[in-house]
């Protein structure tokens, strides 16, 4: 016999977790999730650096917002979430003015060797500095929205990957691994797999793109300072932080790819280890691991947040595009209320009233229902 709940959420990573936590208490929820452990794909694999100067404008309001809500959450932490560390951009004065916004300022050839002194002077020319940056203990993070979405009653099912979903009645009935579910709204939260659960689920897929993300932690010979800045290339050839002794490595690539397990490909890491010690005196050696995430993008680069204006109660939470961390709670609290009021196709949003959180409004310029 199916058990019945509100919200059934499918996708147990940053987006699903976070949502699972922020509806709590306030109606009936489960998460299914496809892996034997949450968080397994992007989320494990995350930079964990959560930069408001990055990503588009809308981004970068969800990213404040997050930041706000995050500093809430930290406030009731033994061991907080969030770490001051800045973001420092590197390149060219053309590149790094392209790619500086928001909070980033622009700082002196002098000013950003001082701050990471492994810099090769030749290397760079101009530099930009955000430093309202922080990193993000990202398996904390995770860890606290299971417990509380646990302690409020939700139901965390894992290693139940949804093989069926249809519309029946006012609601949807999911089959996830063993598991039969109904429920009034299922939220798509799976990554890469959003497109196909929406096939599994008679809805028109999106089109959303997964992409490749690599990176590594390496030994040195030089450590980086306590206070040295995650330093990326403004033309996206790479970023680096300190990580422990070591440093935390990325070619930044965007190689499309399908939903899958990822795997670093041979050579990726030893090239971007030969780049980064001509550009800088690191003296990295041997690479303790590595790991390829899967970054998932709509066509315009914004995340997908809404019910579907073709499939009631089908509520995307995907396409967060490498930003998943720095919008999730904000994500979160706008998708928690929209689901709450069960607001959809034909209500507030079509009839132009504004909305009332600042979430909202970042989504609202873009897009309110999918596919409108």
């Amino acid at each position: 016999m199916a058990e019945h709940y509100d919200v059934l959420i499918v996708g147990g990573g940053i987006a699903g977790l976070s949502l699972a936590s922020a509806l709590a208490g306030r109606c009936s929820v489960a998460l299914v999730e496809a892996e034997q452990e949450l968080g397994y794909h992007a989320s494990s694999r995350s930079a964990r650096q959560l930069i408001p100067s990055f990503g588009p404008a809308v981004v970068q309001e969800l990213t404040l917002r997050t930041l706000e809500l995050m500093a809430l959450r930290d406030a009731e932490l033994a061991t907080p979430v969030l770490s001051a560390r800045s973001f420092m951009l590197i390149g060219t004065e053309d590149a790094v003015r392209a790619g500086a916004s928001g909070q980033m300022k622009s700082i002196s050839h002098a000013e950003a060797l001082e701050l990471c002194p492994a810099l090769v002077p030749e290397s760079f020319t101009a530099a930009g500095l955000d430093t309202g940056s922080f990193g993000c203990d990202a398996p904390l993070l995770l860890a606290d929205h299971r417990q509380r979405a646990e302690a409020a009653g939700v139901d965390i099912i894992t290693g139940a990957r949804v093989h069926s979903a249809q519309r029946l009645g006012s609601g949807w009935e999911i089959g996830a691994g063993q598991e039969a579910f109904q429920a009034g709204v299922m939220v798509n939260a799976a990554g890469a797999w959003a497109d196909e659960l929406a096939v599994i689920s008679g809805v028109e897929k999106l089109g959303l793109q997964p992409y490749r993300r690599t990176a590594a932690i390496a030994d040195v010979e030089h450590s980086l300072p306590a206070h040295a800045p995650m330093v990326a290339a403004a033309d996206d050839s790479f970023y680096f932080r300190r990580e422990g002794g070591g440093v935390l490595i990325s070619p930044s690539e965007a190689v499309p790819s399908g939903p899958e397990d990822a795997q670093p490909r041979p050579g990726d890491i030893e090239r971007l280890v030969l780049k980064l010690n001509q550009v800088t005196t690191l003296g990295i050696g041997d690479v303790r691991s590595a790991w390829t995430g899967l970054r998932t993008e709509a066509a315009d680069g914004v995340p997908v947040a809404g019910f579907d204006a073709e499939a009631t109660g089908f509520y995307w939470l995907a396409g967060q595009g490498g930003y998943g961390f720095q919008t999730s709670a904000a994500m979160a609290e706008l998708a928690a209320a929209q689901i709450l009021a069960g607001q959809g196709p034909g209500t507030q949003a079509d009839a132009g009233h504004r909305p009332e959180s600042r979430t909202a409004e970042a989504l609202a310029a873009t897009r309110w229902s999918i596919r409108r």
